[in-house]
């Protein structure tokens, strides 16, 4: 007999009481106010915060009502307790577990319950039995993202020393001119180097947001505007993510008009139920080969 064997029956572990991993969600922001502009901050915006508020009897105690939801932190904190109350938690720090919404509520709970002054430097790894998101935050508080040229934000009215403005500066530098468009929900205007891009996060699943991007590329209505060209297509929490190439010198309100007229365009084609031609097929294989899984 192994070791194992000989050991009683209570010395040896059971199972079924360890702690069991967080599952697996494709879609771990679905059901919170503005789905898609979670996941473009989280994927896709540099610099952007946006508000949200716990649910009735989940904010810790002692801790503000409200949690200011930013896309980064200093040294990529998962939050941070300011000395003025206020609680930030950055959701580009990556993941910890499977299921993001549960990895986020833990950085809110964490940082919310952390000493003034303190940020949170790790995340432990979530577990099944840990809130999400959906569970922490009052759903019926609007989810409003505000975007910023910089991160001036991490500081607001502190004083930097010579090390802690060269850092500010070296991210503000960093941070890829971005403007939100006001046609369709979480769709932005970009510029990077020389090239300029709009990229939109779509409000469907991923295999709607596919076959009809396919069909409009079969048809020939996949430009955004004159010569828009469309790219390839990001994956990312669930939902996909277009992205056009467009003329490097235009800017942001040239794509107001296109952007509308493509909404239009692709909420027909999500509507369809049509089989998908051999043509539209083929256009989908194409897209599907060119998508690219962030995280």
């Amino acid at each position: 007999m192994g070791k194992a064997s000989r050991r009683p029956r209570a010395e040896r572990t059971d199972r079924s009481t360890r702690p069991q991993p967080a599952p697996f969600v494709a879609r771990p922001f679905e059901g919170l106010p503005n789905e898609t502009d979670w996941v473009a901050m989280r994927e896709i915006v540099p610099a952007a915060t946006a508000t949200v508020r716990f649910a009735k009897g989940q904010a810790p105690d002692g801790a503000p009502d409200e949690v200011t939801i930013a896309t980064v932190l200093p040294l990529a904190w998962p939050g941070l307790h300011r000395e003025s109350g206020e609680v930030l938690v950055g959701i580009q720090s990556g993941n910890a577990s499977g299921d993001t919404s549960r990895d986020i509520a833990a950085a809110i709970g964490l940082a919310a319950a952390a000493d003034a002054g303190s940020p949170v430097t790790a995340l432990p790894v979530s577990l099944a039995d840990t809130p999400r998101l959906q569970d922490v935050l009052d759903l019926d508080a609007p989810f409003e993202m505000e975007l910023h040229e910089g991160f001036d934000f991490w500081v607001a009215d502190a004083e930097l020393d010579a090390e802690g403005k060269e850092s500010l500066e070296r991210a503000n530098e960093s941070a890829i001119p971005t403007l939100k468009l006001d046609a369709a929900p979480s769709a932005f205007w970009c510029r990077i180097g020389e090239r300029t891009y709009v990229r939109w996060v779509l409000p469907f699943d991923e295999d709607t947001a596919t076959s009809a991007l396919a069909r409009l590329h079969a048809a020939g209505d996949s430009h955004l505007g004159d010569d828009g060209r469309l790219l390839g297509c990001f994956r990312s929490s669930g939902l996909l993510i277009p992205v056009w190439e467009v003329d490097p010198g235009s800017e942001a309100a040239d794509f107001e008009k296109p952007v509308a007229d493509m909404k239009k365009r692709i909420d027909a084609a999500a509507a369809s139920t049509e089989t998908l031609t051999a043509a539209e097929r083929g256009a989908r294989a194409g897209l599907t080969n060119r998508q690219v899984t962030l995280r």
